[in-house]
């Protein structure tokens, strides 16, 4: 069965990983380089397990779209939103032969030294039967 893992973050974080200047300090080389090897690690396993299906990263909240209609007309409004701190920043998609597996994948990819920080891990839908209790 496959399973998406959802990966969230911040313009915030964004920002500190390209160096900006803000409110928490910017990544070190070392730091986003340690970051960059520790996905690429994990990604790697999955690989080598058969595991993967696919993964990305996402571009920064900055550059993202939000389409809403009003009166039967779309409304394109630039990012990022005051109101939604969190956005997807990126996700893997694994095939793997159980919820616990998809979760134990999942937690590979949580921090241990940022506190807080979670992922979510959602089975994908094969069938529209699978949307009853």
């Amino acid at each position: 069965m496959k399973y998406l893992i959802m990966l969230y973050g911040t313009q915030r974080d964004y920002d500190a990983m390209s160096g900006v200047p803000g409110d928490q300090p910017p990544m070190s080389p070392e730091q986003l380089a340690a970051m960059h090897a520790h996905m690429e690690a994990i990604h790697q396993e999955l690989v080598e397990s058969g595991e993967l299906v696919d993964a990305q990263g996402l571009t920064a909240p900055v550059h993202t779209r939000r389409i809403r209609l009003r009166d039967g007309a779309p409304v394109v409004t630039d990012g990022p939103y005051a109101e939604t701190q969190e956005v997807l920043a990126g996700y893997s998609l694994v095939d793997c032969v159980s919820f616990d597996r998809a979760t134990e994948i999942a937690a590979g990819f949580v921090n241990p030294d940022a506190e807080g920080e979670y992922v979510d891990v959602r089975p994908i839908l094969d069938a529209v039967e699978e949307l009853q209790g």
